[in-house]
Order: structure tokens, then C-alpha cells, then sequence
């Protein structure tokens, strides 16, 4: 009985400018990683930039990309559906992958998941071959997923991602285990269902169990 690897879709087609040779390139390849919140996105892009070399990748995260609620009070902060796409500034990764890929660096904002604010300090990514962008809601969104020349999509058991969703916010993000399952319920699922799930549609390759799946991994 052989291992699912991965699934690859009718798109059975070179990225937009690909060619044999990454050194004949006249643009980056950019690459988009998807998943539910959990599923192993950030394995994935991390696993991808140990063996390829950060020197050579220009790596962004959507979750950089939150919108700035300093002005609304701490308890209504908490109350904001994370999970909806209107709750990131798409616009501005859209606009930093168009200068990467124009060859100017960029400045990455610094979000603080703690007290649900943009902090004042950012951060540069330069311009590479390559440019790796992770989030769970990069291909709900048409005019940021028409930025990737390959799509990837993390598929992992609700149930997973649950228990890593729970540890991550608790050991990253100062929540309490009641406050994670709240959120969870309320928008994480909901929001998954209505978003990111259907987004799976478009990708190019599905990769079952995120960056544990070596096979898959050696292939991508």
C-alpha cells in the first residue's frame, strides 16, 4: 500500500515564465503555501528555505499583514474575527510582492499578537529568485492569488490543527486555553469552512500532513 504524497492538479503546465534554468529567470518565481490554521504552513516554508538557502528566498507571512486595532479598546480588540479576510491589509503584501518582484526591498510591519496591534517597527526582506509567501487565506483572495505562479495548499485533519492551534497560542501568544477554544469556535472553524477550505480548489499541489511528509517535501 503506497503513502499519498501529494496531489497535483489539471494544471499539469510550466508556472507563468518558467524555464529550464532558474539563472535565464527575467522575474522571481513567487510562491504562495496555504492551509488551515495548524495544518503545517510554516513547516513547509521553513523546510523550503533550510534546503534551498534563505539567501536565495524573500519570505513573507500574511499574519505580518494584520490590520492595526491600537485605537479600538482591549476587550473589543479580542473580538475581532482574525479569521476574515478583512481583517489583513492584503493590499499592502499585494503591493510588497510587486516590489519584490519589481527588484526594490521591501519593509515588513511587526504585528504584536499579544495585545492585537501593528508595533512601529518593521523589518526588510530584500529581493531574491524566489519569493515564498505562507498564510491561510492567500488564495481566498483573487488579486493575491493571481500573484502565484505555484500554489500549495497544507492539508491536515481538523483535529490536528486544533491541538496545534491550542499550544501555539498558549506558548506564543499568551492566550489561555479557554480564550483558544472560544476563538476557535466561534470564527477559526467558521471562517475555515467559508474560506480557506474552498480555497484548496485552486492549488496547483496539496500536500497531506505539511512538512512531516518527506516525500512530498522532496518533491516540492
Amino acid at each position: 500500500m503506497h503513502k499519498k504524497v501529494s496531489n497535483v492538479t489539471g494544471q499539469d503546465r510550466f508556472p507563468r515564465g518558467y524555464n529550464t534554468g532558474m539563472a535565464d529567470r527575467s522575474t522571481p518565481l513567487v510562491i504562495g503555501i496555504a492551509g488551515g490554521s495548524g495544518s503545517g504552513k510554516t513547516t513547509v516554508a521553513q523546510t523550503i528555505l533550510q534546503r534551498v538557502g534563505p539567501d536565495r528566498i524573500s519570505f513573507l507571512q500574511h499574519d505580518s499583514y494584520y490590520k492595526d486595532l491600537s485605537g479600538l479598546p482591549p476587550a473589543q480588540r479580542a473580538e475581532v474575527n482574525f479569521d476574515h479576510p478583512n481583517s489583513l491589509e492584503s493590499e499592502l503584501l499585494i503591493e510588497h510582492i510587486r516590489q519584490l518582484r519589481d527588484g526594490h526591498a521591501v519593509e515588513i510591519p511587526i504585528y504584536d499578537f499579544a495585545h492585537h496591534s501593528r508595533t512601529d517597527r518593521t523589518y526588510a526582506v530584500q529581493p531574491r529568485g524566489v519569493i515564498l509567501v505562507e498564510g491561510i487565506l492567500i488564495f481566498a483572495e483573487a488579486a493575491l492569488r493571481e500573484l502565484f505562479d505555484v500554489k500549495i495548499f497544507v492539508d491536515t485533519d481538523a483535529d490536528l490543527r486544533f491541538i496545534r492551534r491550542i499550544e501555539r497560542d498558549i506558548a506564543e501568544r499568551g492566550r489561555t486555553t479557554e480564550s483558544v477554544i472560544h476563538q476557535y469556535l466561534t470564527t477559526v472553524r467558521p471562517m475555515h469552512l467559508e474560506f480557506v477550505e474552498p480555497s484548496k480548489r485552486y492549488a496547483d499541489v496539496i500536500i497531506p500532513e505539511g512538512g512531516f511528509n518527506a516525500a512530498a517535501m522532496d518533491m516540492v
